[in-house]
């Protein structure tokens, strides 16, 4: 029995991708929403069942296979604007299309289910960032995280100024705006990276994606917990989080409690097994 419990999560993520894949196929007619989240679907469970058996590079095999096929295949080649100034255009042009779907599964309604997955595990400007040297922060927390709004309140001005002055040719500035996007991402997460000495000072301070992801990941399924009699506060987990997530309370509002990423990295450091998905 215990060896088929590491299989339901994966299973249960795999079904539900398999359900929105379905429905978007016949819905939009496209066979391309089928294959598009299937192969997410794939990837992810793929990741979670690699994980169980211990094998050390699942999140980042996981990272690569999908960060990689949005970043390439829908934004390079597809030329799908999958950022946020993606969303807003194809929310503003009221066409349920590319990045107004991916946004509403990964990143709006999603997170009620798999939380802050989408950034441990998708994310092609987490997927760099996670190759850096400080996997762990090794300074303070600052108090930077309202940049995120002015980021995300900056790309919703961007977008609707396009709109409210006719400006010619969106579709090529919207391609243009997300290769300039990520490469000022890639620039500046890099050099957030080494100054305050933490791979994810660019998740907790500016990404703008994470305006959307924190209000849903606070009532998100799937969650690390820990068993309360089974603990001995050593601190081990809170001292691995990459995300500085107080793991070690069940309480809804634990500290940085929508910041979790899914990394199972406290899971795995856990002396007495107290920790589980």
């Amino acid at each position: 029995m215990g060896k088929l419990k590491r299989f339901l999560v994966p299973v249960m993520l795999l079904i539900i991708f398999e359900i929105v894949a379905v429905v978007l196929w016949l819905a939009k007619g496209e066979l391309f929403y089928l294959l598009n989240f299937s192969y997410i679907g794939i990837c992810l469970s793929g990741g979670l069942i690699l994980y169980a058996y211990h094998f050390k590079y699942a999140r980042l095999a996981v990272q690569l296979a999908v960060g990689l096929y949005m970043l390439v295949y829908l934004g390079l080649i597809s030329q799908e604007n999958m950022q946020i100034e993606g969303f807003w255009y194809y929310l503003f042009l009221g066409v349920f299309e590319a990045a107004t779907i991916h946004y509403a599964v990964a990143k709006i309604f999603g997170p009620l289910l798999f939380g802050r997955g989408w950034c441990g595990y998708a994310c092609w400007t987490a997927m760099i960032l996670d190759l850096l040297p400080y996997k762990l922060p090794e300074k303070p927390r600052k108090r930077f995280g309202f940049i995120r709004y002015l980021v995300f309140a900056g790309s919703l001005v961007f977008v609707g100024a396009l709109f409210v002055l006719a400006v010619p040719n969106l579709e090529r500035i919207m391609f243009w705006s997300f290769l300039i996007g990520n490469a000022i991402y890639y620039v500046v997460g890099i050099a957030l990276a080494y100054l305050f000495k933490d791979n994810r000072a660019f998740c907790k301070y500016i990404c703008p994606i994470t305006v959307f992801l924190k209000p849903a990941s606070y009532y998100s399924y799937m969650r690390v917990t820990v068993d309360p009699k089974a603990c001995i506060s050593c601190g081990k987990c809170k001292k691995v989080c990459p995300m500085e997530v107080g793991v070690n309370n069940n309480a809804r509002n634990r500290k940085n409690a929508t910041e979790c990423i899914l990394c199972m990295r406290c899971v795995e450091e856990c002396p007495v097994k107290a920790l589980k998905l």
